[in-house]
């Protein structure tokens, strides 16, 4: 009787490899959604769908991290993800529901999507795949997950017995945008949602998943715009009035001159938020430039 050949092995490596990408396309596949609902008028549907592409994002990197399984390809692929889960989602979702009655009111939309693109390129090139402490300027998901379910908070009894509610929504609604836009262009520092660990900050991250985790199941109309504007208005309190601005790094890619085709240009490192007893020195390479730093692990915002 003849032998059957053997089946090959499924190859669990590129499983795993594939794993944290299978993440960032959730988070694609919910920003997507997003636009289509909004566009169907269900805004506050639209609002949910991109809280949950927060949370494909939030997963991807724990994910990369946990497995040693990040690559350059899926920091680049996390970056045009976020572009469109929290730059152009939640700018739709304000269009359809009212900056499309306006004449120029649509420019609100280029510039919120022109400035998570501009942060998330500046996330890149300064502290993309480094372990950090604290964000330079506003994390476009906050920024874009703090858009999308204003109108959630503004359909809610909590809204309306507020002082803002004696405002139309549609006003602060196109403030909020604004101040959102300018801090993810800011020196603003935010803080880092921190690893969960043994540590005393990781159990502050326990308890904050924790937390998170209960508001989106018993009051997420109610609980995410107030919480996320709490982390808004807490960033921008305590680099201003805590003295958190020295640390902000000098110069700004945002506004650097360079040729990206030099071969003589390398990336710089920058490092924000990390305490003066815990810097390293950082071995130079020849000529005295720091060498170009490894963004082999996927870091989401």
């Amino acid at each position: 009787m003849p032998t059957l050949p053997s089946l090959p092995r499924p190859n669990m490596r590129r499983a795993v490899v594939l794993l944290p990408n299978g993440f960032t396309l959730g988070n694609l596949f919910f920003g997507v959604w997003a636009i289509v609902a909004a566009s169907r008028g269900n805004y506050s549907q639209a609002g949910l769908f991109v809280v949950l592409g927060g949370v494909m994002d939030a997963l991807d990197g724990r994910v990369a991290r946990a497995t040693k399984t990040g690559s350059r390809f899926g920091t680049e692929l996390d970056s045009l993800v976020d572009a469109v889960s929290f730059g152009v989602a939640p700018a739709l979702i304000m269009y359809f529901a009212v900056l499309n009655r306006e004449g120029w009111a649509w420019l609100l939309c280029f510039i919120f999507i022109a400035c998570v693109v501009m942060r998330l390129a500046r996330f890149n090139v300064e502290q993309g795949g480094r372990a950090k402490t604290h964000f330079h300027g506003l994390p476009s998901p906050a920024a874009g997950m703090t858009l999308a379910v204003y109108y959630w908070f503004s359909q809610t009894p909590l809204y309306s017995q507020t002082v803002i509610g004696d405002l139309p929504w549609e006003t602060v609604m196109k403030v909020v945008m604004l101040v959102l836009s300018w801090l993810m262009v800011s020196h603003v520092l935010y803080p880092a949602v921190p690893n969960i660990s043994r540590s005393w900050k990781g159990f502050i991250g326990v308890a904050l998943v924790l937390v998170t985790l209960a508001g989106l199941a018993f009051a997420p109309r109610e609980f995410f715009f107030p919480a996320m504007m709490a982390y808004v208005v807490w960033g921008l309190l305590k680099t201003v009035f805590v003295g958190l601005m020295d640390r902000v790094p000098t110069g700004d890619p945002l506004f650097e001159e360079g040729d990206d085709d030099d071969p003589d240009h390398v990336m710089r490192p920058v490092i924000v938020g990390e305490s003066p007893g815990r810097r390293k020195r950082r071995r130079r390479g020849r000529g005295g430039q720091t060498p170009p730093v490894n963004r082999s692990i996927t870091e989401s915002e």
